[in-house]
């Protein structure tokens, strides 16, 4: 693993739960996004179709609507933690949506944080879950850059300013874990992104406040050089960025994906959970 360990620089902003101030960060359209790899073919196909799989809860996870600054509520799946707590670990979805392997994903997720943290999976696609590949390049595509955004501020107003955020996706939502990251300023404390796309811009990457784990693929669109290309921002930022690739396909954490790789998958799912229970004091 190649580590880059620098200064965290704190920014005193605060998150106002419904409303943008003018320090408000935006990303342009283009940035960290993964949709322009929507009309590739090749990455289409790369995408395996899930099997087929329905969640039961046993940890009482549920669905949720917040309010946004939009007309539109948001959604999101939550588990809450066994007695109140500010810990929250916010779950980005594959580019499938909100489907039922993400809120399984949730509640191991919550199990292994031994139920002391609140999990929350936003639904970034407004309730919209794909079931074939056209299907879901269409909505990553369609998502409007503007309403993730509103979404992810939505969701943060919903935690309380007082809450303490990591986050945590795979694919379009391993992108969205490191904008959900920025987006929270001084509430981040972690940010594990699994073959996402990096933000490369160093403006925007200064206002990061946590430290992020990147977990890649050799098989992926998203290059050794846009790895490397994001480390060196990261580090021109000042901030600390620890990551790995894995000889092993996209998505190859994914068990609803038939190329699911289960070594790499073993050690990357490993090396995450060490890091958000190091970010949430968590033995």
């Amino acid at each position: 693993m190649k580590k880059i360990v620098a200064l965290l620089s704190v920014l005193l902003f605060s998150i106002s739960s419904f409303s943008q101030s003018c320090c408000q960060l935006t990303f342009a359209s283009n940035e960290g996004n993964m949709a322009k790899f929507t009309t590739d073919e090749n990455f289409i196909a790369s995408h395996q179709i899930p099997l087929d799989y329905k969640h039961n809860s046993v940890v009482g996870g549920e669905m949720i609507t917040f309010k946004t600054i939009d007309v539109t509520d948001g959604n999101a799946y939550l588990v809450k933690s066994k007695t109140k707590s500010k810990k929250w670990l916010f779950v980005y979805q594959e580019w499938w949506g909100l489907n039922d392997y993400i809120k399984r994903q949730a509640d191991i997720l919550y199990n292994e944080m031994g139920g002391n943290v609140n999990i929350l999976a936003i639904d970034m696609y407004d309730g919209k879950v794909a079931t074939t590949r056209e299907d879901a390049a269409k909505y990553m595509q369609g998502a409007d850059e503007k309403r993730l955004e509103n979404i992810v501020n939505g969701a943060l107003g919903y935690v309380g300013k007082k809450a303490k955020v990591a986050s945590i996706g795979w694919c379009f939502g391993g992108g969205w874990s490191l904008k959900s990251a920025i987006l929270s300023k001084k509430q981040a404390i972690g940010s594990v992104m699994y073959y996402g796309m990096p933000v490369q811009d160093v403006e925007k990457l200064k206002t990061l406040n946590c430290e992020v784990l990147g977990l890649f693929a050799t098989e992926e669109w998203i290059s050794k050089k846009v790895i490397e290309e994001f480390a060196a921002n990261m580090k021109l930022a000042n901030k600390s960025l620890n990551y790995k690739i894995f000889e092993a396909a996209h998505a190859f954490a994914n068990p609803s994906n038939p190329k699911f790789d289960e070594k790499a998958s073993t050690e990357a799912n490993a090396m995450a959970l060490k890091f958000l229970k190091e970010k949430f004091n968590l033995k």
